[in-house]
């Protein structure tokens, strides 16, 4: 009787680590953030500044310089490198068209990883006002997970 209940344990416990395993591969966050001249988002390390900061960058568009997606992600460092695709859809890239931006990076050992995809003054010029994008986690050429905003 109690070997059976040790076995049963095991085997759920073996379950849960393995689907457990397979739930943590995910993109987290998404966020865009305005970039002024001096490469600043905010102008003090604290959430409410951020977010502050960038109201007021949105009121003075003369003083953005560029922007930034930082994406938030979970993945296996022992899997490998992932590479990071964001597509963008904006005022001036019509309605069924998105720019797609790529970046590479190793997982970090625990926890969350972050990844930062920059775009430049003329890059985001040619996309205009963003209205939708689509962040997805990629291993050697497969989808393993993935996140887009609401409008996408």
């Amino acid at each position: 009787m109690i070997l059976r209940f040790i076995i049963a344990l095991l085997l759920l416990v073996a379950a849960s680590v393995g689907a457990e395993a397979a739930e943590s591969v995910r993109v987290i966050k998404v966020l865009h953030l305005l970039i002024d001249a001096q490469g600043r988002n905010a102008l003090a390390p604290s959430l409410f500044e951020r977010d502050a900061y960038q109201v007021h960058l949105r009121e003075h568009p003369e003083l953005i310089a560029s922007s930034r997606f930082d994406i938030q992600y979970k993945a296996r460092r022992h899997d490998g490198p992932v590479r990071l695709r964001l597509e963008i859809r904006g005022s001036k890239t019509g309605l069924g068209n998105a720019r797609a931006f790529e970046t590479e990076a190793l997982p970090d050992r625990w926890g969350s990883s972050w990844a930062h995809i920059n775009l430049d003054k003329p890059a985001s010029d040619a996309i205009g006002t963003i209205v939708a994008w689509r962040a997805t986690l990629l291993r050697d050429g497969v989808e393993i997970a993935q996140q887009q905003s609401f409008l996408w």
